[in-house]
């Protein structure tokens, strides 16, 4: 699910967080990192849920329909395609799912406004209007539709976000990460057969967690071996005026360099060039680019930079 770019983001954030609360206990820092990459995994659960407790919410609306005191024709012989999405049962049966969801007690149950809301605004759309119309159904249509419940319905809930944003400071930084993951989820799904729908791993490589752990740690633990070689290369700038972002990705991206032998140079410098892009000030690119020449320029120089070739 997260690749070495996705960590490497978790990582600036949890270093910048780490420096600004002044904090100096590292096995904390490096617990609240975990955390924090642990909480992609609940919001992923989450949407996905969401997902299956509007489709419980459709059956409800059914059901009531045919209790009515005077139930109309179209009550009694309700249109049940949505109910019957082979694509939303697809995830619901689901016992991998299933058993994630219990293994971390994920549930809209105290909370069922979300998912109400959500189908009563999807319920009066022109994609659930079509749907239900079309003449001709099939796995491509079934999928399409949850595919939109998901894009234009669940990602645009207001109240949604809402509860997210009190629920935890994290969710809504992962929010885009995760929804594409899971609309690539469900690209993969073939028929909406039982456990045609496989949950995702949080991490794609067994080491993955074990990068982001070392490269949290061993930025903070270099720190005085970098901060000089960088006030050296920046000597024309007021250091207190650079951003702190800029410092951070510096320092992580010279840790990468110097202290992960099978990572190469070129993929490290791209990817912190990358982050100076997503999370600092406009003109970051082009500095951070230009001290991270110099300071890699300098170093194999000095032979400080050892690289495992790979055969």
């Amino acid at each position: 699910m997260l690749n070495r770019r996705h960590l490497r983001v978790k990582v600036l954030q949890s270093l910048y967080a780490f420096i600004q609360s002044g904090n100096t206990s590292l096995d904390a820092g490096e617990k609240e990192l975990l955390f924090s990459i642990d909480k992609i995994y609940d919001l992923y659960l989450y949407q996905l849920t969401l997902i299956i407790d509007v489709g419980r919410q459709a059956r409800k609306a059914i059901d009531d329909n045919k209790n009515k005191k005077i139930p109309s024709p179209e009550d009694l012989n309700p249109n049940t395609r949505f109910i019957e999405n082979k694509c939303l049962k697809g995830i619901e049966e689901s016992t991998e799912l299933e058993k994630k969801l219990k293994g971390r007690k994920i549930s809209w149950a105290l909370v069922p406004e979300i998912s109400r809301k959500i189908f009563m605004q999807f319920r009066e759309s022109r994609h659930y209007h079509d749907y239900l119309d079309a003449g001709e159904n099939s796995w491509e249509n079934d999928r399409d539709l949850i595919l939109k419940l998901l894009k234009n319905y669940i990602c645009e809930s207001e109240l949604l976000h809402h509860f997210y944003e009190e629920n935890s400071i994290y969710w809504l930084d992962d929010w885009e990460l995760v929804n594409k993951m899971i609309i690539k989820n469900i690209k993969a799904m073939k028929n909406g057969e039982m456990d045609d729908f496989k949950t995702l791993t949080l991490y794609k490589d067994p080491d993955d967690k074990k990068f982001a752990r070392e490269l949290f740690k061993k930025t903070i633990l270099h720190d005085k071996e970098f901060a000089p070689m960088i006030a050296s290369k920046t000597q024309n700038w007021d250091i207190e005026r650079i951003a702190l972002m800029d410092i951070i990705i510096m320092k992580m991206a010279l840790t990468e360099i110097t202290k992960f032998p099978e990572i190469p140079v070129k993929v490290s410098l791209n990817e912190y060039i990358e982050l100076s892009k997503m999370y600092s000030t406009p003109k970051s690119k082009v500095f951070v680019n230009g001290v991270l020449d110099k300071l890699v320029e300098e170093l194999s120089i000095e032979n400080k930079i050892l690289k495992i070739s790979k055969s």
